[in-house]
């Protein structure tokens, strides 16, 4: 999604680091309440329709050879009820919707923010000082707008334990609709076909404690990436390392979650990553930021003016819903990585199980649509 710093008065605006939209990343899941969000906003069919028609993951040996399968709604994406998109096309969507409507001011972003009597006064890297009534931060998991009025990014952040890259490359191996995942001990290298299959994302994720990294360097964390995989010989490492090397929109970022005692302080309150967020192998994370996006709204317009009200309502729907969701990360982190060659040998020899396998996986769909649809929506538009 888009970064943002979002302000009120005179009329909403937002501001954007980046110079435009932003390209790349990973696809993106949208399931139970979320997809309420998205109906509600007319979108959902816009949404359904860009869908990447994902059928199954395929886990390889270091030869290439398929170990096993399972279909995408053993993963809890079943088709009909559940969406998965490309991370960008959401987001030109959502910016389509708006763009009329609220000020976009891209290439700048907030160094201050502090309470007064009018109002809050924000400054800006490149802009003058402005008065707003209300700043809300959705400037993602490593949110500006937390640590300017929170404190430091450490003392909400949860590690996982690991870390992930991802890029696009070209669909050379062909892959129809479908992913694929080799696992050595500690790391998992992957590729899935995007784009109805005209070009690939490629993956690495891999176990390790903290690791002391310029998160504006990208050039510094590939070469990390590929010092931390460049000994792997196995399926496709080599061709991917390759082509990360070669690619414009490399992501690279520890996977772990946010834990907030608070969202909100004063007039400025956090949604999505900023506040909460689940790590991106929990697949709800944009989930997340548009169940909370729609509810903050809501309540605001509930409270005719008082945010203070509307900040403690908002929290007061979402958290149980939050934790709910941040579960299903902490358990997919523990399963997307294995630790060693015996639970990789587990592993595969539950895939070739049907009965052991189906018994799991639906266990699992089980858990993420509960969690998915955790919250009864109200209907703001009503009142």
């Amino acid at each position: 999604m888009l970064q943002t710093h979002l302000a009120f008065r005179p009329a909403l605006r937002r501001f954007e680091r980046a110079p435009a939209l932003r390209r790349g990343g990973y696809a993106v899941d949208i399931r139970g309440a979320a997809l309420l969000v998205l109906e509600r906003m007319g979108i959902l069919d816009q949404v359904r329709a860009a869908d990447t028609q994902m059928t199954g993951v395929y886990f390889v040996n270091g030869s290439g050879k398929i170990k096993g399968r399972i279909g995408e709604a053993s993963i809890g994406n079943e088709a009909g009820l559940d969406i998965e998109v490309m991370r960008d096309d959401l987001t030109d969507m959502l910016y389509n919707l708006t763009k009329d409507t609220v000020n976009y001011l891209w290439n700048d972003s907030i160094t201050a923010i502090h309470e007064t009597e009018e109002g809050t006064e924000v400054q800006f890297t490149n802009g003058k000082p402005q008065t707003f009534d209300l700043v809300i931060g959705a400037d993602g998991l490593h949110s500006n707008v937390r640590r300017l009025i929170f404190g430091e990014e450490d003392q909400f952040k949860r590690s996982l334990g690991c870390y992930i890259s991802i890029f696009t490359t070209r669909n050379y191996l062909g892959l129809n609709h479908c992913q694929q995942f080799y696992a050595v001990p500690g790391k998992t290298i992957g590729m899935y076909s995007a784009r109805d299959n005209t070009e690939d994302k490629g993956l690495f994720v891999f176990k390790s404690g903290p690791l002391p990294y310029d998160r504006h360097n990208p050039e510094a964390q590939k070469q990390l990436v590929a010092e931390t995989f460049g000994s792997e010989n196995g399926w496709e490492t080599q061709r991917l390392l390759q082509a990360m090397r070669a690619a414009d929109d490399f992501y690279f970022d520890e996977i772990c979650q946010i834990h907030m005692p608070a969202w909100s302080k004063g007039r400025v309150a956090l949604v999505g990553d900023a506040a909460y967020g689940p790590s991106p192998l929990s697949g709800q994370g944009s989930s997340l930021a548009l169940v909370g996006a729609y509810v903050l709204a809501g309540e605001l317009k509930l409270a005719q003016g008082d945010h203070a009200r509307a900040f403690a309502a908002y929290e007061r729907e979402m958290r149980t819903f939050v934790e709910k969701n941040q579960k299903i990360g902490q358990s997919a982190a523990e399963g997307m990585v294995a630790s060693s060659s015996f639970k990789i040998f587990l592993q595969n020899g539950m895939l070739r199980v049907p009965f052991l396998m189906n018994a799991t996986f639906r266990t699992i769909s089980k858990m993420i649509a509960k969690a998915a649809n955790g919250i009864e929506l109200k209907r703001y538009e009503e009142t």
